[in-house]
C-alpha cells in the first residue's frame, strides 16, 4: 500500500512538473512574441528581369512581424513606400513571390545601403554601433550554419593563472556577450541574403557581428587571449541570462551531477527510466 501511494505520488509531481514547465516555456514565447510588431512589406506578383521597370501592378501586400529592435535595419521595403520604387529599374532578376529588398531596385536609397555600411544600425540615443569580424571555424560557427541576420552569443575560453598564487594556469569557459546581431558570415551580408544567394559559398572563416564600441574593444582582447565559439539563438529568442556562470574543472566536478538532475527533470519531469541496473528517480 506505501508503495502504490509513492508511485501514486511520484505520478503527480511529474505531471505537475511537465505542467509548470509547459507554461513556462509558453510564457517566454509569448513573451518574445510580444517583443515583435507587425509589418506590412511587398511581394512581387511577377518575376522581374534586371534593367526592367517596377510597376505598381506588380505589387502586393505582405503582412509579417519583426523583431522590434531589428525593424530600423530590415533591408526589405514597407508597402507603404511602394511608391518609391514604382518605375524603378530591377537591379537583378526577382522571383515571382519574393519579398522586394531596397538593395533589388535602383534606387538612391538603395545605393545608401549597399554593402556592409548600409545596414549597420544608426546611433541611437547618441549610442553608435560598430562592425566587428572574428575568425571562426566549423566547430565555433555552429557547422557554419550561422547566417546574416541570426543571433548568436558569444563564448570564450582561456587560459588564466591559478587564484591561489602560484604559476599553474586554469581554464576557464564563459559568457562574454549575449544577443548579438551577426551581419555577414564570410563576404555574404545581411542585405545578400535571398533566392539570389543561394549560389554564395555556405563554407567561411570569419563572421562580422554588430557590437558597440566598449564592446568591440572587449572582443578584439578576448580573440587575441583565447577561444571564442558562438551559440546560436532561435529567432523568437531575446532573453539575457543575469546570473551567467564562469566554468573550470572544480566547477564542472562539483555541479555535473546537478546538471544532468537537472536536465533529466526538464526533459521526463521527474518520471522514472531504466537504467539497465534497477531504476532511478
Amino acid at each position: 500500500m506505501k508503495q502504490k501511494l509513492l508511485l501514486v505520488a511520484a505520478l503527480f509531481f511529474g505531471v505537475l512538473a511537465f505542467i509548470l514547465t509547459y507554461y513556462q516555456i509558453k510564457l517566454e514565447r509569448e513573451k518574445a512574441l510580444g517583443a515583435a510588431m507587425t509589418v506590412k512589406l511587398i511581394k512581387l506578383k511577377v518575376a522581374k528581369a534586371a534593367e526592367e521597370p517596377i510597376q505598381l501592378s506588380d505589387l502586393e501586400e505582405y503582412e509579417t512581424k519583426r523583431f522590434k529592435m531589428d525593424a530600423q535595419r530590415n533591408p526589405e521595403i514597407e508597402y507603404k513606400d511602394r511608391m518609391d520604387i514604382v518605375n524603378k529599374l530591377a537591379d537583378t532578376s526577382i522571383i515571382k513571390g519574393d519579398i522586394l529588398k531596397w538593395y533589388q531596385i535602383r534606387t538612391e536609397k538603395s545605393l545608401k545601403s549597399e554593402g556592409l555600411a548600409g545596414i549597420i544600425s544608426k546611433p541611437k540615443d547618441g549610442v553608435p554601433t560598430r562592425a566587428i569580424s572574428i575568425p571562426v571555424d566549423t566547430v565555433s560557427s555552429v557547422t557554419n550554419l550561422v547566417r546574416p541576420n541570426h543571433r548568436v552569443d558569444i563564448i570564450g575560453t582561456f587560459r588564466f593563472p591559478e587564484m591561489k598564487g602560484d604559476k599553474s594556469l586554469d581554464t576557464i569557459t564563459m559568457t562574454i556577450l549575449q544577443n548579438v546581431l551577426v551581419l555577414a558570415t564570410g563576404t555574404q551580408t545581411a542585405n545578400s541574403v535571398g533566392p539570389e544567394s543561394k549560389n554564395l559559398v555556405k563554407s567561411y572563416s570569419t563572421v562580422t557581428l554588430e557590437l558597440y564600441p566598449k564592446e568591440v574593444e572587449m572582443l578584439i582582447f578576448a580573440s587575441q587571449k583565447g577561444r571564442l565559439t558562438l551559440s546560436l539563438r532561435n529567432y523568437e529568442d531575446s532573453i539575457f541570462i543575469k546570473d551567467s556562470q564562469s566554468v573550470n574543472f572544480k566547477f564542472l566536478e562539483e555541479n555535473i551531477q546537478k546538471y544532468s538532475d537537472d536536465r533529466e527533470k526538464r526533459i521526463f519531469g521527474g518520471s522514472t527510466y531504466s537504467t539497465g541496473k534497477g531504476s532511478r528517480k
